[in-house]
């Protein structure tokens, strides 16, 4: 497993590339969507950023303050999370989850949106990987498909998250012809 300051370097250079990407494309186009069970760039932008903020780094910080308060969950990482981490990656396959009004993500309101949503994400990141080095390892969150996660992991889960949705971009990209 990576450390936290190598994850956050890589962070840091999977967001480059997202913003960089963003650069080069218009409003219009982020709101295309292929179909009606994809998302459009812009949503999977949104996703991205939502996850960060709401799930994985809201659970890193919830981790943490176990530490004072033990909040430590039962059971253990599932098979595919020890395999997730034993990579240090997702598998390079598309994971579909259901359209649902709780985890469909909206169409953003401006690309201003989305570049500060990214620099909000790379902004907290810094701050939660100085605090990674107290961090109890039995204090643990459930993931809801790789089981039982520590503050350490919740936060390479981000790093490996991006870089798992660049597949995703590349995707859409070439089905829209951007």
């Amino acid at each position: 497993m990576r450390n936290t300051a190598e994850a956050l370097q890589a962070f840091e250079s999977t967001v480059a590339v997202y913003l960089n990407e963003l650069e080069h494309l218009k409003l219009e186009q982020l709101h295309i969507k292929p179909n009606e069970e994809d998302w459009s760039i812009g949503q999977m932008y949104m996703h991205l950023i939502q996850s960060a903020q709401y799930m994985h780094l809201r659970n890193v910080d919830q981790c943490l303050a176990g530490n004072e308060t033990p909040v430590e969950s039962p059971g253990e990482k599932t098979e595919r999370g020890k395999a997730v981490f034993e990579l240090g990656s997702f598998p390079p396959v598309r994971i579909r989850i259901p359209a649902s009004p709780q985890y469909t993500p909206p169409q953003p309101a401006s690309k201003e949106q989305l570049v500060e949503g990214l620099h909000g994400v790379v902004e907290r990141m810094k701050r939660t990987e100085a605090d990674l080095h107290q961090a109890n390892s039995s204090s643990t969150i459930p993931h809801p498909g790789f089981g039982a996660l520590n503050a350490k992991e919740w936060f390479l889960l981000v790093e490996m998250h991006y870089r798992h949705h660049l597949l995703q971009l590349d995707r859409l990209k070439k089905e829209l012809s951007l």
